[in-house]
């Protein structure tokens, strides 16, 4: 049994997204929530409401047991970059890639 869920079109890059992912891989939720709060990345904030969301959906759709729940997946992948161009020297542009990013996040419950 596993409860997900998932972030689509998140204004972050994937790159930076991952950094933070790989601290709570494996964790279980209450570490996994202080790490979120100590980590001084953007990507954290959005990691802490996908996390409690993803308990929230193990709780109350799937019974499973709050206490036993830890981070079983995490991952991050490309999601549609926006493209956006600034003006530079002698009439030239340069293109600037705004990437998004779909992070998934899934929890079980420890086989004790």
């Amino acid at each position: 049994m596993e409860a997900r869920a998932i972030l689509r079109y998140a204004r972050i890059s994937p790159r930076k997204v991952k950094i933070v992912l790989d601290l709570i891989r494996n964790k279980p939720v209450p570490v996994a929530k202080g790490i979120l709060h100590n980590t001084p990345k953007a990507a954290s904030e959005l990691l802490l409401k996908l996390l409690a969301s993803a308990e929230a959906n193990a709780e109350n759709n799937h019974d499973m047991d709050k206490d036993k729940l830890y981070v079983a997946e995490c991952f991050a992948t490309q999601g549609p970059t926006l493209k956006r161009i600034q003006p530079h020297a002698q009439g030239r542009a340069f293109k600037i890639l705004k990437r998004t990013s779909h992070i998934t996040l899934v929890l079980k419950e420890q086989e004790n």
